[in-house]
């Protein structure tokens, strides 16, 4: 729901951040052109280029001009740590208070992954 409002730019950084967590995209790696990401997300290349520019500012790639976009050292351990961070202080919060409402015990909930 409320990710229908979310700015597309930020759908595709969490779909580049993920890959970068999960070593699709290693440290090193080069990401793909932004018009390679486009097609391949069916999204806008200035959509791209703003979620890219965000990982750039942050210092999570650097660019090597007229080569590309490569992941930094330690890009993996930073995203992994502010993406906990806003979990645990925004998204688990959210899900504590509709478990409540729903009468969810954390019991319940750990018994659905077997």
């Amino acid at each position: 729901m409320a990710d229908a409002t979310r700015p597309v730019y930020l759908k595709l950084r969490d779909l580049i951040a993920a890959a970068i967590i999960d070593g699709t995209y290693a440290e090193g790696a080069m990401l793909p052109s932004v018009r390679a990401f486009a097609a391949e997300q069916g999204a806008n290349p200035l959509t791209v280029a703003k979620a890219y520019q965000q990982f750039q500012l942050d210092g999570l790639v650097e660019v090597q001009r007229g080569v590309g976009m490569f992941v930094a050292r330690g890009a993996a351990d930073s995203l992994r740590h502010s993406e906990r961070t806003a979990f645990l202080t925004q998204e688990w919060p959210n899900l504590c208070r509709r478990m409540a409402r729903l009468g969810i015990t954390p019991a319940e909930l750990l018994a659905q992954r077997a």
